[in-house]
């Protein structure tokens, strides 16, 4: 049994209730939320992005340089298995307890466990610990974003202004290309200037360290940010109606079992829709790196600044794409740019495999295009598929199963895909399901929004 949620706002007629506060501390806690996606997504990128150009080598160096790279991209996929984990602990208190107090501890774990890999000794000095470390801390940072995702996305969405939702959620998006940006750029920065032995003995630790900026931004949210005004409805519904339920004999309501007993159709249909684009994602960001180095002998600065320079196009994609939704739909947008990803995966590895700086921007940037498309809207899309007292557990479950099944196994994917055949379009294949399985999810979601 998984009825829609009556409450929700419709997914292809974008319309919403307001209960908003007044305009300056909604544009605060729209920035604050921004600005703990982009910290906190920074502090995740760059692991990615060591585990492309370093990890293999100082944390797993026996065997061939294949098998380094695996080894490190099987650790970067261990957070993906851990945000679930972060997404069911904070949806659970989030519902209950409120947005705010779980986005900050979201950011103080990510602060905590990011420093901590920049202070990590390697396999060279303390042996086997050293591995074991790494994907403890790697771990800790899955189930950080896993918590942060909910929180931030709910604090822009339940605070966004009528007919805005879409737009506001987008600032929470916003903070992945943010994100990429910078974790490029200071990789850049430390690479430029410290040599290519400095880099690989401590340079690459510079990124990481940037990570205990996040425990400011995660104090002034604490300090100076409210609570979303939804929360506290929600939250005040709840308690009369669980008063009631305890003089009838009745227990305390479990959002997770609510969507376990439910809603667990919708959280697979979430997740199903927007794996291919968080695989996709990785797989240009992080797959596309290693590829390009190793494989086509490009160099790494360049490519850096190629996915740095596409990065930036997202920040306006993003959230005009997210306004559009506002107007025309959240699922018309939605599926456009997955049909878009199938349409453009082979050509994509065709241009890559030219070994050109040229035509590698240009594959990835018509592909980043169609990532920007989907992902503007998707943080208002998957907070209208559940209702105020469920939504954070939901929209989190959702948004981390496609990730799981997504983005932290699509990197490693792509490297037994490319050891096994040989050739690219065997990637392009395998970006092809996912999004085939998109198009049938929002198919589905669509049906059941225009049956309601």
């Amino acid at each position: 049994m998984d009825p829609a949620p009556t409450s929700a706002a419709p997914l292809s007629a974008p319309t919403q209730k307001s209960k908003d506060p007044a305009d300056p501390h909604r544009r605060k806690v729209a920035t604050a939320a921004a600005l703990a996606s982009a910290v906190e997504w920074y502090d995740y990128f760059v692991f990615g992005i060591a585990a492309a150009l370093v990890l293999g080598d100082l944390y797993f160096p026996a065997g061939s340089s294949s098998a380094g790279v695996l080894a490190a991209f099987a650790t970067f996929a261990v957070g993906f298995l851990a945000r679930p984990i972060g997404g069911v602990i904070a949806g659970q208190l989030g519902d209950k307890r409120g947005r705010k107090p779980m986005l900050v501890l979201a950011l103080t774990l990510m602060g905590v466990s990011t420093t901590g890999i920049g202070l990590l000794p390697t396999y060279e000095t303390v042996g086997i610990a050293a591995p074991i470390l790494l994907v403890t801390l790697r771990v800790l940072q899955g189930i950080a974003v896993g918590a942060q995702w909910g929180g931030a996305m709910l604090m822009a969405t339940e605070y966004a202004p009528e007919g805005k939702r879409g737009l506001y959620g987008s600032l929470v998006q916003l903070g992945v290309p943010i994100g990429v940006v910078t974790a490029n750029t200071v990789f850049l920065v430390a690479g430029a200037a410290t040599s290519e032995s400095a880099f690989e003995a401590w340079g690459w630790r510079v990124p990481f360290m940037v990570g205990i900026l996040v425990l400011v931004l995660a104090w002034y949210i604490h300090t100076r940010v409210e609570e979303t005004p939804e929360f506290r409805a929600a939250e005040k519904a709840l308690a009369e109606k669980e008063k009631g339920e305890k003089g009838d004999g009745g227990g305390k309501s479990s959002p997770l079992r609510t969507i376990l007993r439910h809603h667990l159709g919708t959280v697979f249909l979430a997740g199903g829709s927007f794996a291919v684009n968080t695989a996709t994602f990785y797989i240009i960001i992080t797959g596309v790196l290693d590829y390009t180095t190793r494989e086509l002998d490009m160099k790494r600065s360049a490519v850096l600044t190629v996915s740095l320079c596409v990065s930036l196009t997202q920040l306006a994609l993003i959230p005009a794409s997210a306004a559009l939704s506002d107007r025309i739909g959240r699922l018309r947008i939605y599926a456009i740019g997955a049909a878009g990803l199938a349409v453009w995966a082979v050509p994509m590895f065709l241009l890559i495999d030219t070994g050109s700086l040229l035509w590698l921007a240009v594959g990835t940037f018509v592909t980043s295009c169609f990532l920007s498309i989907m992902y503007g809207p998707q943080a208002a899309l998957f907070a209208e598929l559940f209702t105020a007292e469920m939504r954070y557990t939901g929209a989190s479950l959702g948004y981390q199963i496609a990730a799981v099944f997504g983005g932290g196994l699509a990197p490693f994917v792509m490297v037994l895909l490319l050891e096994a055949t040989g050739t690219s379009m065997a990637v392009s294949a395998y970006i092809i399901g996912l999004a085939v399985i998109a198009l049938v999810s929002i198919k589905v979601l669509a049906g059941r929004a225009s049956s309601r």
